[in-house]
């Protein structure tokens, strides 16, 4: 779903969300057809976006979603031309304005949901890239850096989806045994993809995961970042920047 808080949980789609409730489901053991090894596919960590002028919108941004002020959020938000890549489709309504557009992506109007909440914590990450498909635009947070063919020849040979990957956010992560701190370290990830165990973790601190030597263990949770995030993308208006689309699944009003 979304990267940010970077704590997620993997029940056959990468989703940020609360455990099961099940503590039997969390204990069961890594399908064998699961753990084996496979050819690593390097990454290249996203990288803060060095601008200050992104950062103060960004530091605004992050004031105005704690006080839940629409007001102030529509002149942060495009008039016109908002988009909302949902469902492969441009799910925004051209006849609305950016901000209803984006009220209904996140799900601001939805009293008992997280909407606010969700885009706050878009303004805790430093990172940014540009779009591919829209011209212009920035979004957050950034995507990893990778070769596409490689990524594509690890789905192929492992026969899953994008969704079961995840990427960490450093280097020499420690795998280990149990979902504990103090368990043994059996493995460490370097800069590359990593499989998610479709098997949820017992603690909502930590993934689990199988290594490319074929080890199944458990990292951090916030160590490591899912593929594929939600993200919110940025354009330049007026000399100053705005919020301009959208891309992701959205939140039920």
């Amino acid at each position: 779903m979304r990267r940010i808080p970077v704590a997620f949980l993997v029940a056959g789609l990468l989703t940020a969300g609360a455990l099961p409730a099940s503590a039997q489901n969390a204990q069961r053991a890594t399908p064998p057809a699961l753990a084996q090894p496979y050819k690593p596919v390097a990454i290249v960590p996203p990288m803060p976006l060095n601008d200050p002028t992104f950062e103060a919108f960004r530091k605004q941004l992050g004031e105005v979603a704690q006080r839940k002020d629409r007001a102030a959020l529509a002149g942060m938000a495009v008039g016109q031309g908002f988009f909302w890549d949902h469902d492969s489709r441009d799910g925004a309504d051209k006849r609305k304005s950016g901000i209803d557009n984006l009220a209904t992506a996140l799900g601001l109007n939805n009293k008992n949901g997280a909407g606010w909440e969700i885009l706050f914590s878009y303004t805790d990450d430093p990172t940014a890239s540009a779009s591919r498909a829209h011209k212009g635009a920035l979004c957050a947070p950034a995507d990893p850096g990778y070769s596409g063919k490689d990524f594509d020849a690890l789905l192929k040979a492992t026969q899953s989806d994008a969704s079961e990957w995840g990427y960490p956010l450093s280097t020499s992560i420690d795998v280990r045994a149990a979902p504990q701190s103090t368990a043994p370290v059996i493995d460490r990830l370097g800069l590359e993809f990593v499989r998610i165990s479709s098997d949820p973790s017992p603690s909502a601190n930590f993934v689990r995961v199988v290594t490319p030597s074929g080890k199944a263990g458990y990292v951090a949770a916030d160590a490591i970042a899912p593929t594929g995030n939600d993200q919110l993308c940025y354009v330049k208006e007026g000399g100053g920047w705005k919020i301009g689309g959208y891309i992701g699944g959205g939140e039920p009003d």
